[in-house]
């Protein structure tokens, strides 16, 4: 079985940045994660590709990891950054197909999650960008906190050229055992055809020091459910996952809760999806 990695992240603290890294509690990452570091850790968990995540809201990022997966055989697609409200918005995505490692742009990123507007998505200049992304044959991460589900599920419904990838099934409130309004939003998301979602980030939603496998399986299960294994795809959300696991602990975690599916289904999940989606 192929497995990629379709969601993880580096940074390098002396080229930029990360001002999202804030506070005592978050001062494990504070520190350069590249992909010399990554590199040791995929290999043991028998991935082969992986799909490199966007940050921080800056242009100068997305070349650089176009870069950086050019000079890569692990790197084998980007989701980038780029300003969905700005006019030239098309402009832009084909300028950066053209650049070196353009070919491994994959998807566009925002961190809507940091937006006030719960509406946000459905902004009319936001959405020249998504159709923009679309045009550009590029999917859509959406990076999202469970009360604006609805506006994403709605966003989905008014593109439904695009594909739309839930990063980390929505970042529900695991570590205090609430199911419930995220569940029913998520499966709203999850009945428009064109969206997909990631099995990501769910041990950092959890209690960092304490979770179980039992403690995620609810969520997991809740996505398997509503997206079916056609239109799930791991990823492992590194380095952001040290803060409660290592990369290893991340992967037996997704192949435990995904234990009893058919091999079939489980390759969907560990490399399917994520191929087909992101054209790797």
């Amino acid at each position: 079985m192929r497995i990629i990695d379709a969601h993880h992240h580096v940074w390098d603290l002396a080229v930029r940045d990360q001002d999202w890294i804030a506070g005592p509690e978050l001062a494990p990452l504070r520190r350069d994660f590249t992909l010399a570091d990554l590199e040791p850790e995929v290999r043991a968990a028998g991935v082969s590709a992986t799909v490199l995540v966007q940050t921080v809201t800056v242009a100068e990022e997305t070349p650089e990891f176009l870069a950086l997966a050019d000079g890569s055989d692990l790197v084998a697609g980007v989701v980038g950054w780029t300003d969905l409200t700005a006019p030239d918005v098309d402009h832009t995505l084909a300028s950066l197909r053209e650049l070196p490692g353009g070919e491994r742009l994959v998807g566009i990123r925002h961190q809507v999650q940091g937006e006030s507007d719960p509406q946000w998505l459905l902004r009319p200049d936001v959405r020249h960008g998504l159709a923009a992304v679309a045009d550009a044959g590029l999917a859509y991460d959406l990076l999202v906190l469970p009360h604006q589900l609805p506006a994403a599920a709605r966003a989905a419904a008014l593109h439904p050229e695009l594909t739309f990838v839930l990063d980390h099934v929505g970042k529900p409130p695991i570590a205090a055992a609430e199911l419930e309004p995220w569940a029913e939003r998520v499966r709203a998301l999850a009945a428009r055809p064109n969206t997909v979602c990631k099995l990501s980030g769910m041990v950092t939603e959890a209690a960092w020091a304490t979770w179980t496998v039992e403690d995620l399986r609810p969520y997991a299960k809740t996505v398997l459910d509503a997206f079916g294994p056609g239109r799930l795809m791991f990823g492992s959300d590194w380095p952001v996952c040290r803060l409660a696991a290592t990369y290893g602990e991340v992967v037996d975690a997704a192949h435990e809760l995904t234990h009893d599916l058919s091999p079939d289904e489980r390759a969907d999940i560990f490399g399917g999806t994520a191929a087909r989606v992101y054209g790797i």
